[in-house]
């Protein structure tokens, strides 16, 4: 039997049906109007008519059993309905083709009804708005007997379970990562979007049609920084190199967080190889986790806060670190707003180990200024929350590399003249 879908797809669509063959996972991000769910339903539907088991069953997932029959219910019946024999269950949102195989319509917000499926494929729309235990616990396991693939659709909405599943896929050759921005696609003209622009916020215009990760915080300070890192690849692997010395950067404090990051310097490229934080804890627990670490370090920065002396023994901090082998340089002082515009002027210089500064990279994306609905503007003053001691740790780490240093300079060598014209 000949089977014909009424179905077109886009150069882009199709592109994505090629590559997910290949692949057994896949993420793909994309802007709204794409046509996501389009392609989702036709990839399935496809590869339900093409296996070779007698009882083939895939599913389309969405945040909501409701909102599965909405976005997706009608495009099934609409493509599947040429195919002879096809009988669909409006209740059960169930498609069953005369092949034996099952297409199923699945809401996340019941997952724990969901186990026990058998499954050779799945599309997971909208995955930022699923519940992160979905995957791992009801559906891993449900294509694991067939080897089944899964592909997780959607736009971004912040960092979350999609963002993790989205810098996972972007370096495992294992799984298809694609991100499609309407800026390159060309799906929408340019008279819509510059209409969206118009009604949207800039972060909400980001967010939903140029595919971004950090739009959704407001006022966010290192945001478009940290999305170029991302999107140009300096986000990644980057080992320690023991042919060039560690420096670290602290912020201190006692009853607030103290946060430090490693870096070596090879070239103009800063590599920030490690990054910690831990609270209550004194300068003793600090020289432990230095040694534990097994660098070869250069200097260790810290704020000019540290030497100030303490009331009872009369010592300052920089005196007591120093009393257990650890030398402070001190960081110039600078204004906050000096400090944040050589960190976002270092940014492009870093490459970021990807496992190793994960919460610190965290704390750089919500580090952030405060709107004031009254004067419609965000505050000059950055918000102090959990994220401001790593940010604080960061602006010193790009104020203390701006200091040249002795060892960096090149040796001057005065000229040796073969003749003395002044000889008589």
């Amino acid at each position: 039997m000949e089977i014909v879908i009424p179905y077109s797809p886009r150069p882009l669509q199709a592109a994505l049906h090629a590559e997910m063959q290949r692949k057994r996972w896949g993420v793909i991000v994309s802007h709204r109007r794409f046509g996501k769910t389009v392609w989702a339903i036709n990839h399935i539907l496809r590869d339900c008519i093409m296996s070779p088991h007698p009882r083939p069953r895939y599913a389309y997932m969405a945040p909501t059993f409701r909102q599965a029959k909405s976005v997706a219910w009608d495009y099934l019946k609409e493509f599947a309905g040429k195919i002879p024999g096809v009988t669909f269950h409006e209740t059960e949102l169930r498609c069953d083709l005369p092949t034996g195989g099952r297409i199923s319509l699945l809401g996340a917000e019941n997952y724990e009804s969901l186990r026990g499926l058998y499954l050779m494929g799945c599309v997971m729309d909208e995955y930022a708005s699923i519940s992160e235990t979905v995957f791992p616990e009801i559906l891993r396991p449900a294509l694991s007997d067939h080897k089944g693939w899964c592909c997780m659709i959607g736009t971004p909405a912040g960092h979350n379970a999609f963002f993790d599943l989205y810098e996972k896929a972007s370096v495992d050759d294992d799984w298809l990562c694609v991100v499609n921005k309407a800026s390159e696609t060309g799906i929408l003209d340019q008279e819509e979007l510059a209409a969206a622009k118009t009604m949207m916020s800039e972060n909400q215009y980001a967010q939903e049609f140029e595919c971004s990760w950090t739009a959704n915080v407001a006022g966010s300070i290192y945001g478009k920084e940290l999305e170029a890192a991302q999107t140009e690849g300096r986000v990644c692997n980057v080992p320690y190199d023991p042919a060039h010395k560690v420096d670290t950067f602290f912020d201190l404090g006692i009853g607030d967080s103290t946060s430090v990051w490693f870096t070596q310097t090879v070239g103009r490229a800063i590599h920030v190889i490690d990054f910690y934080e831990a609270r209550n804890e004194g300068l003793p627990h600090y020289c432990k986790m230095l040694t534990d670490r097994r660098y070869v370090y250069g200097d260790h920065h810290a704020p000019h806060d540290i030497e100030v002396r303490e009331l009872g023994s009369g010592k300052s901090r920089r005196e007591v670190a120093w009393d257990l082998g650890l030398n402070f340089r001190v960081v110039p002082k600078l204004p906050i707003e000096d400090g944040i515009h050589a960190a976002q002027m270092l940014i492009p210089r870093c490459y970021f180990d990807r496992e190793k500064t994960k919460d610190g990279l965290e704390a750089l994306r919500q580090y952030h200024r405060a709107y004031s609905e009254k004067t419609r503007s965000f505050r000059a003053s950055p918000v102090h929350d959990w994220s401001s001691h790593s940010a604080d740790s960061f602006r010193y780490l790009a104020v203390g590399l701006r200091q040249p240093r002795d060892h960096q300079r090149v040796p001057q060598q005065q000229a040796v003249m073969e003749y003395n014209p002044f000889a008589a």
